[in-house]
């Protein structure tokens, strides 16, 4: 493994405890890593426990004459390989979104022009909460920055949810691969959200899907190195960097797109879009009036993309979802199997917890002669492992 410059933040929150540990197995792989404490962190960690750990002085302020008389928060700045910011609390995130600089770390991060990595932690209604939700939206936007967890579980505080930092070990991890593009050269097709079947002009027939997963998957997929063509339902979510998004409302329309990106290189193509299985058979040109008690509306069957992808002469490698409300292995391994797949990602739609627009799933991913199963965790953690799945049973097709 080639030896980096890492430079970890580490504000304020309970989970910095984690951040001496997270330091101690970056320095074991190699790396040489400086730690910058915003005053919060101090409160939970002192700075001694890190210089100890990283035989370097600890960075905490802005204002310091001696480092700053050379610009020091520059020469730091310059100096990163990565930026990763474990724990990256609420406020921090708010103020990185932001784009303030009232502290080194924060001006640290306007600085350079390293990656920035957040490993984010706070108690579970602070990370749902719609104003921390549409920050991480904009950070995620923007290709400079990578958001690492959380994960899902018992919290300092007693709650129980989303918003653990991930543990050290896994922090660690993904430094390790981090430089690495093991997708480089590859085209991943995927679908996400639902589509809109049209009964007039001003009504349609949908569904509940957020398109999240199918998001997740989609930055994953780029962020190893992958060319990634996302064939999208109407959704309000940001386009991952890096991705190739293609905007479809109807099933024909996602059809027609799906086959176009699989005709242009598709090697893996990964259904996760809740698409709508009928269509209205006439939709009005006008805006159908409620004159009547009753109206009958006549669908016909979409066609199936999943069946249509996997039937083709050379298919890429298939992967479909199977939402379902009940008997959900049984209904996911007739899937598998009548349209012939290669994998499917099965998972159960009527626990609340986990449903359609949750920020969480728990999946069991399903092969022929295997399977394996995967707890509740963030959707963008999820996508990461799905991934490695994926790729396991992709490279072991003859």
């Amino acid at each position: 493994m080639a030896s980096r410059q890492i430079l970890v933040g580490v504000t304020g929150g309970i989970a910095a405890y984690k951040s001496a540990e997270l330091v101690r197995l970056l320095g074991k792989q190699g790396h040489r890593v400086i730690v910058v404490m915003t005053e919060g962190a101090k409160a939970f960690v002192t700075p001694l426990t890190f210089q100890a750990l990283t035989g370097s002085p600890v960075r905490d302020s802005l204002l310091d004459p001696e480092a700053e008389a050379g610009m020091g928060h520059i020469e730091l700045a310059r100096w990163a390989d990565l930026v990763l910011i474990a724990p990256a609390s609420a406020d921090f995130m708010a103020r990185l979104n932001a784009g303030m600089a009232d502290d080194l770390l924060s001006t640290l991060c306007l600085a350079t022009t390293a990656p920035i990595a957040l490993a984010p932690a706070m108690n579970q209604a602070m990370w749902s909460n719609a104003r921390t939700q549409a920050n991480l939206d904009r950070l995620s936007q923007d290709a400079q920055i990578h958001v690492w967890g959380p994960a899902a579980g018992d919290q300092a505080c007693g709650d129980v949810g989303l918003g653990r930092m991930l543990e050290a070990a896994e922090l660690a991890e993904r430094v390790a691969g981090f430089w690495e593009r093991p997708l480089a050269g590859m085209h991943w097709v995927i679908t996400a959200g639902p589509t809109r079947e049209s009964i007039d002009p001003v009504r349609y027939i949908s569904n509940h899907s957020s398109g999240k997963m199918g998001y997740a998957l989609a930055r994953a997929a780029a962020d190893a190195g992958a060319r990634v063509t996302l064939v999208s339902g109407p959704v309000g979510l940001p386009v991952p960097a890096g991705v190739d998004r293609v905007s479809v409302e109807s099933a024909e329309q996602m059809y027609e797109a799906v086959h176009a990106a699989v005709a242009d290189g598709g090697d893996l193509f990964v259904a996760a879009a809740a698409v709508a299985d009928y269509r209205v058979i006439d939709p009005a040109a006008q805006k159908i009036k409620k004159s009547r008690d009753r109206m009958t509306i006549e669908l016909t069957r979409n066609p199936d993309i999943l069946s249509s992808v996997a039937a083709l002469p050379s298919p890429p490698f298939t992967v479909g979802f199977a939402a379902e409300t009940h008997d959900v292995e049984h209904y996911a391994r007739d899937k598998l199997t009548r349209k012939k797949l290669d994998m499917i990602v099965a998972n159960d739609v009527s626990d609340q917890r986990i449903g359609f627009n949750s920020d969480v799933n728990a999946v069991t991913v399903i092969w022929d002669g295997g399977q394996q199963q995967f707890p509740m965790s963030a959707k963008t953690q999820l996508a990461e492992q799905l991934l490695e799945s994926i790729m396991a049973r992709y490279q072991a097709k003859p």
